[in-house]
């Protein structure tokens, strides 16, 4: 077998088991937010999980990969598989969105924006830091490292979620009198499993970007990839949970397992660049920010269920700075004006479609279906019938 041949194969192979790693985060997705909201919305947050997974990836395969990267040849693995790597990226961004939109979103107007983002929003965001690049030569041109997707895939997700929460408002019942009100979550086991799921399929994430596993290099590349990634998600939870009991005496597993997931997402942008000792400062970092991001978003009265703005967009700022101010060959104003145009386009794009899908059809329930649940009102199953339903 010729040495081109057998590359060609294992970097194929790479694809398609990092690709599988990669669609974990589906059940991680649905598992995690299922766990977060109450027990009457928990069959629409599935079914919401799942549409964005067939929708999503549907509308890229037909139009989205073709925009992103202008062609589907490659001449270093099956076409086939650098497809199927990148179409398990796409649902990610509307996962973010979705989670920070439960308990009051509606199923289709919610799909009908997954067709949109799958198709074109995100094609092109992806065309303009990792793909054809139409950009190139003009002002807007941007030079920005993110080997997995900080500000591409994160922060694209967390600009959505803002234009939607800022469009459909909070829950019924959230704020009232000027004060917060807790809503606890139903199901802490499926939190913490959701949680691991997406843990683990970060590290397909993040090591299947490296692109080839077929030579030495290559190999050690991956592995101190997927190690970085892995410390700096350890370092997020643990300081998470030490912010948590020196304010509180208590440790919350929801922060920290959002403060391990923040310190995945802010690692994401250069595992492959850092030394083995800074991943533990820019998890423990991004861990810190999700502790006090989450608060400042309420008192904001930005309802997300999830704390997905504090994970995905915050961190995914937070992940793309930090390349570069810890990275010598990268510039760091290279970094924020990668940031500062992926923002304008997500968010502008984003708010201007939600905005005309939500005069089409509404994208926040009534009142009165919030207060009986989504689940009856949406899918007419309900994931727990025989308990009785919290208001």
């Amino acid at each position: 077998m010729l040495e081109a041949d057998f590359k060609y194969i294992i970097d194929t192979f790479f694809a398609l088991f990092a690709m599988v790693l990669i669609i974990f985060m589906v059940p991680g997705f649905a598992m995690l937010e299922a766990g977060l909201v109450r027990t009457k919305n928990v069959t629409s947050v599935l079914t919401i999980n799942i549409m964005i997974y067939a929708v999503a990836s549907m509308a890229f395969l037909l139009l989205g990969y073709a925009l992103a990267f202008g062609s589907w040849e490659n001449d270093s693995m099956s076409k086939w598989a650098a497809f199927l790597f990148q179409m398990a990226f796409v649902g990610k961004t509307i996962n973010i969105m979705s989670g920070g939109v439960s308990e009051r979103v509606r199923i289709i107007p919610l799909a009908m924006f997954a067709v949109v983002m799958g198709g074109v929003i995100y094609p092109l965001v992806v065309n303009i830091s990792w793909g054809a690049d139409m950009l190139a030569g003009t002002f807007l041109d941007i030079d920005m490292y993110d080997l997995a997707g900080s500000t591409v895939i994160h922060s694209t997700g967390g600009w959505a979620l803002l234009a939607a929460i800022m469009i459909i408002g909070s829950r019924k019942g959230r704020y009232q009198n000027g004060k917060i009100r807790v809503i606890p979550a139903s199901n802490i086991p499926l939190v913490v499993l959701g949680a691991f799921l997406l843990w683990i399929g970060w590290f397909g994430f993040n090591g299947g970007s490296v692109g080839s596993i077929s030579s030495v290099e290559n190999a050690d590349a991956v592995a101190k990839t997927i190690m970085n990634t892995n410390t700096a998600g350890l370092a997020g939870a643990i300081i998470a949970g030490f912010i948590m009991y020196a304010r509180y005496k208590l440790f919350d597993i929801t922060m920290i397992l959002n403060g391990a997931l923040g310190g995945l997402v802010a690692i994401t942008a250069g595992p492959d660049l850092y030394d083995m000792h800074t991943p533990i400062l820019i998890g423990a970092i991004g861990g810190a920010l999700v502790v006090f991001a989450v608060p400042l978003f309420d008192k904001l009265k930005l309802d997300d269920p999830v704390g997905a703005l504090s994970v995905h967009l915050v961190n995914g700022i937070w992940g793309t700075l930090a390349v570069g101010i810890f990275v010598d060959s990268v510039s760091f104003m290279a970094q924020l004006k990668g940031i500062v145009v992926v923002a304008l386009f997500t968010f502008t794009s984003s708010f201007i479609v939600l905005f005309i899908i939500n005069k089409i059809s509404n994208f926040r329930a009534e009142d009165d279906a919030q207060v009986e649940g989504m689940d009856v009102n949406e899918c007419g199953v309900e994931a727990y019938p025989e308990f009785k339903r919290a208001i």
